[in-house]
């Protein structure tokens, strides 16, 4: 009996001395999605296109008003393009969703999550996160600025890491003129 009450002492002391350590200051900030914005842009060899994509959900963890993680969830279905209009522009939002880009409806959604964290200076961060999309997931690496209750960055996506192989001349031969480059860019804005 002696025995049972030192163990459930020993365990009881454990839990206590560990949840001791566990910071409390560490909390969600979540992402106003209304108010935020990503814009992408992506290039081929006769020219470029651009447009939107909504985010549809996101937070930052923060302590002592230091960036730690975050998550967030991008709604693949809401591809936009802006630099066309009328039929041109239907036909390449369409293609876009396709499989032979994102395949929207099979994977509605993409997700980027925040794996590590670096002060750089004051409002920047080194930023290392897992980003998934279509299934398949990579890390990647960017700065992010964060001020007051905004933050913004620019990533490079390599899209045929990402099984994004329509026109990428890394998988097909004999593209010419057709060739879509692999990279593409996204300019975020994000509101807390």
């Amino acid at each position: 009996m002696k025995k049972n009450l030192f163990k459930g002492a020993l365990a009881s002391t454990v839990i206590v001395s560990l949840l001791s350590f566990t910071n409390v200051n560490a909390q969600e900030s979540k992402v106003e999605v209304k108010d935020s914005n990503i814009e992408w842009e992506g290039e081929k060899v006769t020219g470029s296109h651009e447009g939107t994509i909504d985010l549809k959900d996101g937070y930052f963890i923060m302590e002592n008003d230091e960036l730690k993680g975050g998550e967030f969830v991008m709604d693949m279905t809401s591809i936009t393009v802006t630099d066309l209009e009328g039929e041109d522009k239907g036909k390449l939002e369409g293609h876009l969703k396709s499989d032979d880009f994102f395949g929207v409806n099979n994977h509605p959604t993409a997700k980027l999550v925040i794996t590590s964290v670096a002060k750089k200076s004051n409002g920047t961060y080194g930023v290392v996160a897992d980003l998934t999309i279509k299934e398949k997931t990579n890390s990647i690496t960017f700065d992010l600025d964060m001020d007051n209750n905004s933050a913004s960055t620019e990533l490079t996506i390599d899209r045929s890491k990402y099984d994004v192989r329509y026109g990428s001349g890394s998988f097909f031969d004999n593209l010419g003129d057709k060739t879509i480059y692999d990279n593409f860019e996204l300019d975020v804005e994000l509101k807390f």
